[in-house]
């Protein structure tokens, strides 16, 4: 590292990686202010505005059908397709200046108007191309090296705006690029499950015998302290949730295949058949479909607060509908996988905690963490950002023990179809699948 540090090429990367930070963060800011505005306008002011206090039941169909004909012409039409497939996991690798309108107009198309993903998977694509387009309006030098590094410098500064923590931005950004090849995976999962247990014992411990050890505590308010039965079902809950987002990135693969054999069409259809998925929700349960029709960021902070005002039927309901959604979305439209998983997490923690012994906060910690490490396949970055978003530090042994669980469940399971290469401009059609494979942002 010393040699190099001496490096007068790498010295001057380090310094426009610190300038850059600021345009990069400056646009993502408005570009995540026109989503969050767009969204608002679409799904609460025009449906007041028309005499809804919240959208009919048919709402999403026609936004989401509209999405799918602006996404399925990015893809065919723009250089960089609007970004990679959802389904295949989180990617820095591949972003470009010229691929940058294709990334600002598949995201704003489509999850304002209902796609059910995250703008996590845009913003890195948008953050490293728009550093390497102020790279060459600079006209320094570029080099391979040098392309990964300012790109991956514009994806932390751009990622860093949406989970509005640094921390969470660079250890994102080192899984997903692989940092540490298959010996990252290798030795944080036995330390991940290793302090996990540790940390119950050294709790449990200090419970049951009275006796107190000196650790770090600055006197914050504390939630109850986690007992036998947080920890078992929370077990159980990651298995099953890590079963369940499995099936469903799997289903998201699926949906990528039938995409690519007809671009434009099956895009289109498969959006329209999402927006069919919030329709059924709100003619089940009475609830605005924008609970199903979005990536959940939204709905997650109203219903972490007080679960107990969602009835049994709704949280089933939105699991089954929000599930199907989610899976066409991965497949066809353009964003990113966390939100989405974080909401189905949290809503089968919510369903789950009446289990005898289950506190609601380590249910649906339990239930966040193992769907967040089953869809993004990062385990690091999954207990990072759970840990980060719940804000105590009791539930992180259930924490990771839950993304460790989940994630040795989704690797021993088969990963599904290969999902084919991107068309080529103008609508071509690319190779027939072959065999299986995982996500190169997710193999271990």
């Amino acid at each position: 590292m010393r040699d190099l540090l001496r490096r007068p090429a790498y010295r001057r990367t380090l310094v426009f990686s610190a300038v850059i930070g600021v345009p990069v963060s400056f646009v993502a800011f408005w570009f995540l202010v026109a989503l969050h505005e767009l969204e608002r306008l679409l799904w609460e002011v025009l449906p007041d505005h028309l005499g809804w206090p919240v959208p009919p039941w048919w709402w999403p169909l026609p936004l989401l059908t509209l999405a799918g004909v602006i996404v399925g012409l990015v893809v065919t039409r723009m250089p960089g397709h609007g970004g990679h497939i959802p389904a295949a996991g989180l990617h820095t690798g591949g972003a470009t200046s010229a691929a940058l309108r294709g990334v600002v107009a598949a995201a704003l198309a489509g999850l304002p108007l209902g796609a059910v993903l995250g703008p996590e998977a845009p913003l890195i694509a948008f953050g490293a191309g728009l550093a390497l387009l102020f790279r060459d309006l600079s006209r320094s030098a570029a080099t391979p090296q040098s392309n990964a590094l300012v790109g991956a410098a514009g994806s932390a500064a751009a990622i860093a705006t949406i989970f509005g923590n640094p921390v969470v931005a660079a250890v994102l950004l080192m899984e997903v690029a692989g940092v540490g090849g298959p010996q990252l995976f290798a030795v944080m999962l036995p330390a991940l499950l290793a302090s996990g247990v540790g940390d119950i014992v050294f709790t449990g411990f200090g419970r049951w015998t009275g006796l107190k050890t000196t650790h770090l505590d600055i006197g914050l308010p504390r939630p109850p302290a986690l007992d036998a039965g947080d920890v078992v079902w929370g077990v159980l809950l990651a298995v099953a949730v890590g079963l369940a987002v499995h099936a469903i990135v799997t289903g998201g693969k699926a949906t990528a295949v039938f995409v690519s054999r007809r671009p434009l069409l099956h895009t289109v259809v498969c959006a329209l058949a999402a927006g069919a998925c919030a329709a059924l929700y709100t003619l089940a349960t009475g609830r605005t479909p924008e609970d199903v029709a979005s990536s959940g960021q939204t709905t997650l902070a109203q219903l972490a607060p007080d679960p107990h005002s969602w009835p049994v039927g709704a949280l089933i309901a939105v699991l089954v509908f929000k599930g199907a959604g989610y899976a066409l979305c991965l497949g066809s439209l353009r964003g990113g996988p966390i939100f989405p998983s974080l909401f189905l997490g949290g809503a089968a923690g919510a369903l789950a905690a009446p289990l005898p012994g289950f506190g609601v906060v380590p249910a649906m910690a339990a239930g966040m963490a193992a769907a967040c490490a089953a869809a993004m396949r990062l385990p690091v970055s999954s207990v990072v950002l759970v840990v980060l978003m719940l804000g105590n530090v009791e539930s992180v042994p259930v924490v990771v023990l839950a993304v460790v669980v989940a994630f040795v469940v989704v690797e021993l399971l088969p990963q599904g179809p290969d999902i084919p290469p991107l068309p080529p401009l103008g609508g071509g059609r690319p190779p027939a699948p072959g065999r299986a494979s995982r996500p190169a942002s997710s193999r271990p």
